[in-house]
């Protein structure tokens, strides 16, 4: 599907090379550190450090590097989720190098200035008040609360108000040396260079990043919590609904059949939650799932906003689906099957078209340890899902969910 070569480096980075008739380069570098590898006392310090890579290194102040990077006349972000912190860069093909260098300089040189570090705590302080008037956030975060004891998933990966004030600069840099290390990272590099021409590349600037022994934080699993809890909140005008399901303990073929119970449940346009809620009950304007098969997550959230009026009913509609998907009293035969596999083509070739998603895809891939083909053999392996182990995982998965309903504060 795509020219791909997977190398360790002599100091253990793991590179993924993929070359592609484009005229863009896509460059993907990530930390396999995220908020569920962090200590209660270090919450939201990956994310913290995500930012902070910005704000000026050994060679470069913050005013240089963000030149720099804006001279490549591209694209450049990054991001911080619950297994990883990831830096990237699209740009022409000519700038590959210069971006490739940026990057390493970023990873490798950080500094963190004082005087950076406490303007960007307030940035994020703000980015956290923020949030609170995002109903929709909160719905999650309040439901993640409750969910869970000591799972990380509890806490949110910006962490909070507490957190981000007491993140000292010491614990800070200690926490970047630990883990910002070569054999604790992944690349990901789209471009139409040979892989070898690549590999020599990325050895240049990256050939003198020392491998360091490191032991990641052991990850708590937990279930979620089955409790029904109502909050409530001033000035909104929708009440909010949201279930949580977590489901550690199933197989990969009965994740394959449940992505294809998702889609027709609540990720499609025209899901079956769709149809209920918003088409024939007129009830909501958003409702959808999310579902996420990320190592030692695996949770499936359910989430629509309503009339406070209409709570109760739509609590009763979301339930009555469920209980008539496991008694399988709605169908999911082979149209089904067969249409969840033209979506899953159609989600592969916009991947295949654009160099940053391929970039994007592979380097999780190898970030989970897993076959960067995958999307191969779960078309082959689609082909084997009856509607028998749809049905099954329905009655695997949707039992005992975490609800949280959010009310106006009258």
């Amino acid at each position: 599907m795509f020219d791909a070569k997977q190398k360790v480096m002599p100091n253990g980075i793991r590179l993924v090379t993929i070359k592609k008739d484009t005229q863009i380069a896509s460059i993907n570098m990530g930390v396999k550190i995220g908020s569920m590898y962090e200590n209660i006392d270090e919450k939201g310090i990956c994310h913290f450090i995500e930012h902070m890579l910005f704000k000026g290194t050994k060679n470069r102040n913050n005013e240089k590097l963000n030149i720099d990077l804006e001279n490549l006349c591209g694209e450049y972000n990054a991001y911080t989720d619950k297994n990883s912190t990831v830096y990237t860069i699209t740009t022409l093909n000519e700038e590959l190098e210069n971006g490739i260098e940026i990057l390493s300089d970023m990873l490798r040189n950080c500094i963190f200035p004082q005087d950076e570090i406490e303007k960007e705590r307030e940035v994020i302080l703000a980015e956290i008040r923020t949030s609170r008037d995002d109903i929709e956030d909160l719905s999650f975060k309040k439901v993640n609360e409750i969910a869970f004891n000591k799972s990380p998933l509890k806490y949110e990966i910006i962490g909070d108000e507490k957190s981000v004030k007491n993140l000292t600069r010491k614990k800070i840099v200690d926490f970047y040396e630990k883990y910002y290390v070569p054999n604790n990272c992944y690349i990901s590099i789209v471009s139409p260079l040979d892989h070898e021409e690549v590999f020599n590349i990325v050895l240049k600037y990256f050939n003198e990043w020392i491998w360091k022994e490191f032991k990641r934080k052991e990850v708590i699993i937990e279930k979620n919590i089955p409790i029904k809890k109502i909050s409530y909140k001033k000035n909104i005008e929708q009440s909010t609904i949201i279930y949580l399901f977590t489901f550690h303990h199933i197989t990969k073929e009965e994740e394959l059949a449940l992505r294809i119970l998702n889609h027709k449940f609540g990720e499609s346009a025209n899901s079956i939650l769709f149809r209920k809620l918003r088409e024939e009950k007129g009830f909501a304007y958003d409702v959808y799932t999310d579902l996420d098969l990320t190592n030692y997550v695996k949770t499936l959230y359910i989430y629509t906003a309503v009339g406070e009026e209409n709570v109760d009913e739509s609590l009763e509609v979301i339930d009555e689906c469920i209980k008539k998907i496991k008694n399988e009293e709605i169908v999911f035969d082979n149209n089904t099957i067969k249409h969840m596999k033209k979506v899953l083509k159609t989600a592969i070739a916009f991947t295949l078209e654009d160099a940053s998603d391929i970039g994007n895809y592979v380097l999780h891939q190898a970030i989970d340890e897993d076959n960067i083909y995958k999307f191969v053999t779960d078309m082959d392996e689609i082909e084997n899902v009856k509607k028998e182990h749809i049905y099954n995982v329905a009655r695997l998965i949707f039992n005992d969910p975490t609800i949280h309903i959010f009310k106006s504060e009258k």
